[in-house]
């Protein structure tokens, strides 16, 4: 998708001006007026941001990191990104659901500079085909994508970071800014944010549980009075899914990482292996296929959701991307917190944060910085955002209108404030895989203990 003009071949150039109000149809005054208009606006930023953002780049860059073993790199066998398009004076890369989103954004912000903006859909594999593309110098501009990939983006050099004032950082969600920081600097610019809550058909648990114990309570009463297919639905299978069970992990006394003395994740404090984590996996188990079987790996990624919107489960634990399945489905539901176990911590999912990148190679990084801050500092633009793909926002202003429309939208935010961010930092990607494989045998019957120690072991040995 693209927008803006289709006669401005080249962006702002670093010295090469474009054709000034292209963007316009020629002929008729008022065409020619907001031409010239916007040739002014597009002269005053060539000449005054760019100098500004030119020396504000230099002051903020950070040096490139090491990449390591351990860090996941371009993966050789990825689909092969889209061509960039040669008339674009500005790309931007994101997936599917989100392209659409950030199109009408994009199409404004050609109109205003007078640029066209081509927005690209990389439905697979967009984190090492963005890697591989940018150390071409042939991938976008700027790129749409989670936070957890920032360590590895930037120990592959492939992101700038990103100027944000003292202001503008007051505007966002506390924990928004915490995710897209790394190495004490910001790295994208936050617009949305996902994270867990619990889903409860109301037609079989009217009330929302205070803690898992009574979750599991109410559960197994709907299956011997209502006929309920199962407790809970929430996704195992046979590699497990550390992310779903974090809420869990975390209230039984796990946790995966600790924290350095900068509140960042810290790969040399582990905690899958130690006393806590023990006491986390053996109560798992207890709620495993050998114990109550709440936990089960016929649920899947790839079920879980249908699974209870057949309206037979009375919860499922899951995120903003199941409401509109849920509201399809017809029955009364209600979200709220994931309770956590009687007398031990709370719950605490993790919080993704999609956030906008500038590419270290990016053709234009003048207009890619601009691009970012009007995300930043338009709330039209942030409103845009989430009318066209209705994730909570990280913008406070507009978090709190949103949520005082939609009481789900509220529980979802409520979560990401008492959760934690999704750790960033390259160590994260010896993690996912075995400890979802460790969650899944636990579950499957495989001794506790030995599991999560053997797990911790294996993780250590990875990172290094």
């Amino acid at each position: 998708m693209s927008s803006g003009s289709k006669t401005n071949r080249q962006g702002p150039g670093l010295g090469t001006a474009p054709i000034p109000g292209s963007n316009f149809a020629a002929g008729s005054a008022i065409d020619q007026s907001h031409a010239a208009a916007a040739a002014v606006r597009r002269r005053m930023f060539l000449g005054a941001t760019f100098a500004a953002g030119a020396a504000a780049l230099t002051a903020c860059t950070a040096p490139a990191a090491n990449p390591t073993a351990g860090a996941a790199g371009p993966d050789e066998s990825a689909t092969v990104p889209p061509e960039k398009p040669g008339d674009a004076d500005l790309v931007v890369w994101a997936d599917a659901k989100k392209a659409a989103a950030v199109a009408p954004v994009a199409a404004e912000f050609g109109t205003r500079w007078g640029i066209k903006v081509a927005v690209q859909t990389v439905g697979t594999n967009l984190q090492p085909n963005f890697i591989t593309a940018n150390q071409a110098g042939k991938g976008p501009d700027v790129l749409l994508a989670a936070n957890d990939w920032i360590g590895n983006l930037v120990q592959n050099s492939a992101i700038d970071p990103v100027l944000i004032s003292a202001e503008q950082r007051s505007a966002i969600a506390p924990i928004a800014m915490t995710a897209i920081e790394f190495n004490g600097q910001a790295y994208g610019v936050p617009y949305s944010m996902e994270t867990l809550v619990l889903f409860r058909n109301q037609n079989l648990a009217p009330q929302a549980p205070a803690s898992f114990e009574e979750l599991v309570a109410i559960g197994q009463e709907a299956r011997h009075s209502q006929g309920a297919e199962r407790v809970l639905s929430l996704p195992v299978g046979t590699i497990g899914d550390a992310y779903h069970m974090q809420p869990v992990f975390s209230s039984a006394g796990g946790y995966i990482f600790g924290s350095a003395a900068d509140g960042t994740p810290d790969p040399k404090d582990l905690g899958i292996g130690k006393p806590g984590s023990v006491e986390a996996a053996k109560l798992i188990a207890q709620y495993g296929e050998t114990g109550n079987g709440v936990f089960s790996r016929s649920v899947t990624n790839d079920n879980y959701i249908s699974l209870f919107t057949q309206g037979k489960i009375p919860f499922m634990v899951s995120g903003p991307w199941a409401l509109a399945d849920v509201a399809k489905a017809g029955f009364p539901f209600a979200t709220s917190l994931i309770p956590g176990f009687e007398g031990k911590a709370p719950a605490q999912p993790f919080v993704g944060v999609n956030a906008f990148y500038v590419a270290s190679k990016a053709r234009n990084k003048v207009f890619a910085q601009e691009f970012v801050r009007t995300i930043l500092t338009s709330p039209q633009a942030q409103r845009q955002l989430y009318d066209a793909n209705p994730l909570p926002p990280s913008l406070s202003a507009l978090a709190d209108e949103i949520s005082a429309q939609d009481k789900n939208i509220a529980t979802v935010l409520q979560s990401a404030a008492t959760g934690v961010p999704l750790p960033s930092i390259p160590a994260m990607n010896a993690v996912w895989a075995p400890l979802g494989n460790a969650f899944s045998s636990i579950i499957a019957g495989s001794a506790a203990e030995s599991t999560i120690e053997q797990t911790g072991a294996a993780i250590r040995k990875a990172i290094g």
